[in-house]
């Protein structure tokens, strides 16, 4: 319990003086997982708005899947950006294992499936009412498509927060794809495990407490969303 105390201390004595490396590992944090997160809303959103508007043989089957993937656990997606970025791999040559460009790629292929399934769900439950209503009244379907992603907006919000909140907090991914490398590749997530494994509780402790007020920060902007889309 004592060394437990101890390690409290020296945490928030970091966290005043805004330490120079904990100051660094959350940059680095904020920025993979921003970078990923905006990867997978360029990639999905679009993907989502499509899946939800149309209808084809397999799409029943294919929004299964997508849902199913969001359970996905990260050690095998990081194991898999391993395996494409070693240099055994058909990537290799890139030469971006170890990086934080590796950890984004890894990030937002967790992300997609969240983005992809939510999205797909948050168009979907307006696609037959707003969508059929806005064609009959005269709109383009690139008109109605706009108007549509825009009365969808607090589902997509939420859908984003909770695509960031994912990848924020995961460890499995920028582990094995970015080595926890001091410096370059260790992030909030990566930087708890290793401290904790040499007994420095101190920086472990700190990086726990800013991991979860994201994660407060997160899941209040996700209620909020929620609430003014509820409220409309």
């Amino acid at each position: 319990m004592e060394t437990i105390l101890e390690g409290i201390r020296a945490a928030l004595d970091l966290l005043w003086s805004l330490d120079a490396e904990l100051i660094e590992i959350v940059f680095l944090s904020l920025r993979v997982s921003g970078l990923a997160t905006v990867a997978a809303i360029l990639i999905g959103l679009p993907l989502a708005v499509v899946i939800a508007l149309t209808r084809f043989p397999g799409r029943r089957l294919l929004i299964t899947l997508l849902q199913t993937s969001m359970a996905v656990p990260t050690v095998v997606i990081g194991l898999f950006i391993y395996a494409l970025l070693s240099n055994r791999g058909p990537l290799g040559g890139l030469g971006i294992l170890y990086t934080p460009t590796a950890m984004v790629i890894g990030q937002c292929l967790l992300a997609l499936p969240i983005v992809l399934s939510l999205g797909v769900a948050a168009v979907g439950s307006l696609e037959s009412t707003v969508y059929p209503t806005l064609i009959t009244l005269g709109a383009s379907r690139p008109r109605a498509v706009l108007t549509l992603i825009s009365e969808a907006r607090f589902g997509l919000a939420a859908c984003v927060a909770m695509a960031f909140a994912r990848v924020f907090s995961e460890v499995g991914i920028s582990m094995m794809a970015g080595g926890n490398i001091r410096g370059l590749t260790r992030n909030i997530t990566t930087g708890i495990a290793f401290e904790t494994g040499r007994g420095e509780f101190a920086l472990g402790i700190a990086l726990g407490v800013i991991l979860l007020l994201v994660a407060l920060v997160t899941n209040l902007a996700i209620q909020l969303v929620q609430s003014q889309g509820r409220n409309r």
